[in-house]
């Protein structure tokens, strides 16, 4: 469950732009009031009444950064996205599953991904248009939860899996949705903090989910038993989806109050397949990386509490609480590494030691503790580089990619591992895991070497990296 975005130009990302200039028969002062702050904000419109208030005016910090707590919609998809791992026991005691079909509800929902990346935003930027496709991948998450929640309360399996399957159809549309609208609010120099902070609510919804699971499901099991216990747990969860629900419809009347205000009109660019043909050599390696990395750790979470349950002799409440770990860590430092990558640049450099220091032979806690700043870092340092090697008309079908390669690589390694367990058990589970690190490790240096060899921009300073492209627009000019 990783952040895409897509743009077009400097100032104009998925559907939004910049109010037409005014007439250049205008003076200079009536020019100015056009042009705006960050992001086109038209300084010229007279608000009266509460609607001048701060926060109830589209162009005064107080009213983004409103906004800001109802873009957190994604809180109840990352909440409900790991009720399988931290109900991993119950899931197959109850409902009498091996841990193949324990694992299919993670990788049912990666595999509609595979291809949704794709037209996502498509839907989005063409059809449902930002606020209407937000609320109804929101609805889609929302009605796949309940229908998963259904089949345990039935002692049905299957209706369970179809469940997931619907939830998993609007969970990453929604994630790009949410992207969407972050950049669309948040241009300039507050991006890369309100990302982070994205980023730590996610962590924080599978945090409280790993944390929060497992008492509910004991007080439940006091007046229920068996697969209806599961059921009724899993209802109770849902209700953070209907939160996130209603997040999506009040964003959606912000939104349309800060375009009538502001002046925002609607673009209409849309993904191209054919972008992918374009793609230099270091993309496909940063999407190596990527999927790589990503199924040796969020797999492992997955399986993470009856790993340390078998393992280490940990009780279900200890497990989960190491499980989380990953998770909590990535809550608080991922604005934070963000920041500091943002600062001081040499993406490859802080990929590498990412990957580096995921090895590291340490205790349950420490090593688990590690893995959450190592993760936080990589995705800090990852994902912003697609931005400095792809033209930005292309992100779009970029972002797409790397998302859809790294959701076909979850869900075949999800079921992939849940079957070494059943059949080799956890040790052998590990050094599988590690082969994908060993992967992620040398795919990086590759990439080092190559951005090197054709000086490339990858691991530049952030003052170098403006050097050069200072030197390229006086080329242009010249």
């Amino acid at each position: 469950m990783v952040e895409i975005t897509s743009s077009h130009e400097e100032d104009s990302l998925h559907g939004e732009s910049l109010p037409p200039p005014p007439d250049m028969n205008e003076d200079n002062d009536v020019i100015e009031e056009h042009v705006g702050g960050i992001g086109g904000e038209c300084e010229d419109i007279q608000l009266t009444g509460c609607g001048a208030s701060a926060c109830c005016d589209p162009r005064k910090g107080v009213y983004r950064f409103s906004a800001l707590f109802f873009m957190c919609l994604g809180f109840g998809s990352y909440f409900c996205y790991d009720t399988p791992g931290s109900l991993q026991d119950q899931i197959k005691d109850d409902m009498g599953v091996n841990t193949v079909g324990f694992a299919s509800l993670y990788s049912l929902y990666s595999w509609p991904n595979v291809v949704l990346c794709f037209i996502g935003g498509f839907l989005i930027d063409r059809v449902f248009g930002i606020r209407w496709g937000t609320i109804i991948f929101s609805t889609l998450v929302t009605v796949g939860q309940f229908i998963y929640a259904t089949g345990a309360v039935t002692n049905q399996f299957w209706l369970m899996q179809t469940g997931r399957f619907v939830f998993g159809v609007g969970g990453e549309s929604l994630a790009v949705a949410q992207n969407t609208y972050t950049v669309s609010w948040f241009k300039g120099k507050e991006l890369n903090t309100v990302f982070g902070l994205q980023l730590s609510m996610a962590r924080v919804g599978s945090t409280v989910n790993f944390l929060s699971m497992g008492p509910i499901y004991a007080w439940v099991d006091t007046f229920a038993d068996g697969y209806k216990t599961l059921g009724i747990s899993l209802l109770i969860a849902g209700a953070t989806c209907i939160f996130s629900l209603i997040c999506a419809v009040i964003l959606g009347l912000l939104d349309k109050r800060r375009s009538k205000v502001l002046g925002i009109a609607e673009s209409g660019e849309k993904v191209q397949l054919r972008d992918i043909l374009t793609f230099p050599l270091s993309f496909w390696l940063l999407c190596v990386i990527c999927v790589s990395y990503y199924v040796a750790i969020f797999p492992f979470i997955g399986l993470a509490k009856v790993f340390f349950m078998r393992k280490f002799d940990f009780d279900e409440a200890s497990a989960n609480g190491v499980s989380s770990i990953v998770y909590v860590i990535s809550a608080f430092a991922s604005p934070i590494l963000g920041y500091i990558v943002d600062r001081l640049g040499r993406n490859i450099l802080w990929v590498f030691i990412a990957v580096l220091v995921s090895f590291a032979p340490l205790p349950s806690h420490g090593a688990m503790s590690v893995l959450g700043l190592a993760y936080s870092l990589l995705a800090s340092a990852l994902w912003p580089m697609v931005s400095l090697i792809i033209p930005e008309h292309q992100l779009g079908s970029a972002y797409g990619m790397m998302q859809s390669i790294q959701n076909l690589g979850l869900a075949l390694i999800s079921m992939l591992a849940g079957l070494i367990v059943d059949l080799k058990g956890y040790l052998v589970l590990e050094m599988f895991y590690m082969i994908w690190l060993c992967v992620a490790l040398i795919s990086t240096v590759v990439m080092w070497l190559t951005d090197s060899a054709s000086r490339g921009v990858l691991n530049l300073t952030v003052a170098e990296r403006r050097n050069r492209e200072s030197d390229r627009e006086r080329l242009l000019s010249s």
